[in-house]
Order: structure tokens, then sequence, then C-alpha cells
């Protein structure tokens, strides 16, 4: 009986095993933020609804996926429609805004909030959104919080920002958020995905 060639097929059967563990490790996406407090750069993953309700104008209304990136240097936001084909994408930096549209047209601007609506068609705003994501108010901002001391309703700059939870932990981000601005504008953010940008 020959039990080398045994031995051989069990050890590479073993190195092969640990090699497809590992590999598939590496390709697993990074952990979630452990909390909001320590969440300082992020992508975030959510369906959005948008309404628009002017005088004399009949509602408007539109949807599909959003895919935020925050980083200390800018932002880069992916608006795509419901099956997630790409409709615009806004980039901005310390001293521009770049918004590329699916037909390959290119804008820039100083002004991100102008790109968003060109993109939209509403001046949606876009330096803000970030902390207000997070409920961070800035200057002049009001800030109420829940009985676990977590954001519960943020006003600022003329906006009012609601956020709702999936579970009840005092540190959980908000799973669902909903901005408006008097009765004229309504956008509706359901986070599928927070985690660290890399």
């Amino acid at each position: 009986m020959n039990h080398p060639p045994l031995q051989c097929g069990w050890r590479g059967s073993l190195l092969l095993c640990a090699g497809l563990l590992l590999s598939a490790c590496s390709s697993l996406p990074p952990p979630p933020p452990a909390s909001r407090d320590s969440l300082r750069d992020f992508i975030m993953e959510a369906r959005f609804a948008l309404r628009l309700t002017r005088p004399e104008q009949a509602p408007q209304s539109a949807a599909g996926r959003l895919t935020w990136e925050h980083r200390q240097q800018g932002e880069r936001i992916l608006i795509a429609s419901p099956l997630g084909y790409g409709v615009a994408e806004i980039e901005t930096t310390p001293d521009l805004a770049y918004l590329r549209t699916s037909d390959g047209k290119t804008r820039s601007s100083a002004d991100p909030d102008e790109l968003m609506e060109a993109a939209t068609g509403e001046r949606l705003p876009v330096s803000r959104l970030p902390a207000w994501l997070l409920g961070q108010p800035g200057y002049g901002g009001q800030l109420q919080r829940d009985a676990q001391q977590r954001p519960q309703q943020l006003n600022e700059a003329g906006w009012q920002v609601d956020y709702a939870y999936d579970d009840e932990s005092p540190t959980a981000l908000p799973a669902r958020v909903t901005l408006r601005r008097a009765d004229e504008i309504e956008l509706r953010l359901r986070i599928e995905e927070w985690r660290t940008a890399p």
C-alpha cells in the first residue's frame, strides 16, 4: 500500500482550503463603523425618494439609488436609477466640484449645490448633508435627541431633518433620514449600508 500520494493529496487539499479561506477573507467588505461618534470618512448606500411641490405646479417626484462617499478632502456622489444605472456623478474637491452625466458631459462649479440642482432639479445642501446624516448641526442649527440620546430631529438653514433607527442601540447610525424644506421639497433616504471609507 502506497501512503505518500494520499498524504500529499490531503496536504494539497488542506493548503487549497486554507488558500480559499484566506482569499475569501481578503475579499470581504470592511466591517461597519462602530458608532456615529467614531465615523469620519464613510460610504453610505441608500435608496431615495425626492418629491417637489411648488406653487402653481403639479407635484414632481423621482426615485433611485444614492451612493455617497464622504472624505475630509471631498465628496463623491453617485445618483442612479432604481435599477442601478448611473445617471449622474458629482465629485467635490476643496477648490472645485464636477458633475458628470450619463451622456458623457462634464460641468464644473465652485458651488456643489448648483451641480446637484443641475442633476436633480433641486438645490440640495451637498456641503451640509454629510454632517446632517450623522446628526451634527452647524452654526445656528438645533438638534433634538431621542430617549437613547441619538439624533431625532435637526433644524438648520430652513431645513428639517428627521432620523429613524432599526435598533435600540444608543450608538446606532440612522436607517432612515428625511429632509424637508417648508412644503417645497422632501427627500427620503432609506439607508441600506454604512461603512468606513478605505
